[in-house]
């Protein structure tokens, strides 16, 4: 095996789409292949194995060799079994006891790293991205709910059971709205894009507002973008959900900044898109919450999230893991390992 593969497989599993790709060493991605997750249908792992085994297939007939997959999951993982295990607020319970270490290894024959999906996207940021050459870099993940990735000194932070940069249920209201981990006011209830669409179409149930309208009348297509949609066109309600979400992120980043002082921190995920028009308000609402002197030697990015970028995580997720010196496992059992063209392992 050497030390430089053609390729590397990276897959960032979400709770609307399950993404993969072909990715060099370098970040560059050759090739993505996007499929619906369908939360509860029992298909997830199947859907995960398509995809990487699509993406060998497609190796091969390049001519390239394929040295490891990397997956992120949105959950609490023991990395070492690559388990996603029952946590407080996991969103995904199809992944959770299934080894996908075992299941793609036995597939594919590939070594395989598996861990939380944002602590994947952070050290895709960091290896590749907006982070690339901090020593200290924070990924704030805002899509269906809100994630963070902790990187300090060169090292990714787990913490002691490997709950590091649960961010998204740090309580920013004491009284605030319940969330689905048990606590209240929690950094995804205000920011969380399945929560501000949820809290719309609750509130529109009894408040005027032309997000209805933007949705074509159906309350069910009520998402994320009609609510930042409607406040940008003055809409009183949307704007009142949109100044809360500035709000709480201007909070969550200080938070970070007060806590950690890393060098970088970047913002990214699928609502980040929507955020972009508010970077002024976002930094304002941050500058209330954030020691000044200690802000203004923190660089902070807004990325939009997509999936070419977010399967980068997986392929950086092997290479940090690879500089550990973790050499990742196969299943022994099953098949020998996949023999891509000009596989030199």
């Amino acid at each position: 095996m050497t030390s430089d593969p053609d390729v590397l497989i990276g897959v960032d599993v979400g709770s609307t789409t399950v993404a993969g790709g072909l990715v060099t060493p370098q970040g560059e991605v050759l090739s993505a292949i996007e499929a619906a997750t369908n939360l509860g249908s029992g298909t997830v792992v199947a859907t995960i194995l398509d995809i990487v085994t699509a993406l060998t297939g497609e190796a091969a007939s390049r001519g390239l060799s394929v040295e490891a997959v990397g997956v992120g999951v949105p959950g609490l993982v023991d990395k070492e079994r690559g388990v996603m295990v029952a946590s407080a607020g996991s969103i995904l319970a199809d992944l959770q006891g299934v080894s996908l270490i075992e299941r793609i290894a036995a597939k594919t024959g590939l070594a395989t790293f598996v861990d939380n999906d944002v602590n994947a996207l952070a050290l895709g940021e960091w290896t590749f991205g907006a982070g690339r050459g901090a020593a200290s870099c924070v990924v704030i993940a805002i899509g269906t709910a809100v994630g963070a990735g902790i990187i300090v000194d060169g090292r990714l932070v787990r913490g002691a059971g490997g709950y590091a940069g649960e961010l998204g249920h740090v309580s920013v209201d004491f009284d605030g709205l319940p969330c689905r981990c048990g606590s209240r006011g929690c950094l995804s209830v205000y920011l969380g894009g399945e929560f501000v669409a949820a809290e719309a179409r609750r509130r529109l149930a009894h408040e005027p507002s032309s997000m209805l309208a933007l949705a074509g009348g159906d309350l069910s297509a009520v998402g994320t973008a009609t609510v930042y949609a409607a406040a940008a066109q003055g809409d009183a309600l949307a704007g009142a959900l949109v100044d809360r979400a500035c709000r709480a992120l201007g909070a969550g980043i200080a938070l970070v900044v007060n806590g950690l002082n890393p060098e970088v921190i970047v913002v990214t995920g699928g609502v980040v898109k929507s955020l972009l028009p508010l970077r002024a308000e976002i930094a304002r609402r941050t500058q209330e919450y954030a020691l000044a002197e200690v802000l203004a030697g923190t660089a902070i990015h807004l990325v939009p999230g997509e999936k070419r970028q977010t399967v980068r995580g997986g392929a950086a997720l092997v290479l940090h893991e690879r500089a550990r010196g973790a050499p990742g496992r196969r299943d022994r059992m099953v098949a020998p390992a996949v023999k891509t063209a000009g596989d030199r392992r």
